[in-house]
């Protein structure tokens, strides 16, 4: 044999290769899912936080509105002020439960890049059959 002959490799370089490149894709999977994990749970806390903030301002504000609004009327006429906002109020929560049931509803499915990803993968090792 000369020098500038090629051997091909061996069974056992090709398995040891074939296993090196699954374990580097699954690690690749991995940080991915911790990525996007890290980014959700970024996400959630950041609503959480300024859902937080709109409820306890618009509540203030609520409040005080509808004092000065109350106080505005006729003595003898305040309590059917209170009882004309209560039912404003109810109808307002209702609607908001309503609306926020059909934001849970359509929420996307988290993980999705991820999952679109491993998709590819196996497309990719079908097509090698």
């Amino acid at each position: 044999m000369t020098n500038g002959e090629s051997h091909p490799p061996e069974l056992s370089t090709l398995i040891r290769k074939f296993a090196l490149t699954g374990l580097s894709a699954l690690q690749n999977r991995g940080e991915l899912i911790q990525v996007e994990l890290q980014e959700e749970k970024n996400r959630i806390i950041e609503m959480i936080i300024w859902g937080a903030t709109v409820c306890f301002l618009a509540l203030m504000f609520l409040v005080v509105f509808t004092a000065t609004l109350i106080l505005l009327f006729p003595e003898h006429l305040r309590v059917y002020a209170a009882g004309g906002f209560s039912l404003l109020y109810l109808v307002g929560a209702v609607l908001a439960l309503l609306n926020l049931k059909a934001l849970v509803k359509s929420a996307s499915l988290p993980f999705a890049d991820t999952v679109a990803e491993v998709k590819k993968d196996r497309e990719w090792l079908e097509s090698l059959k």
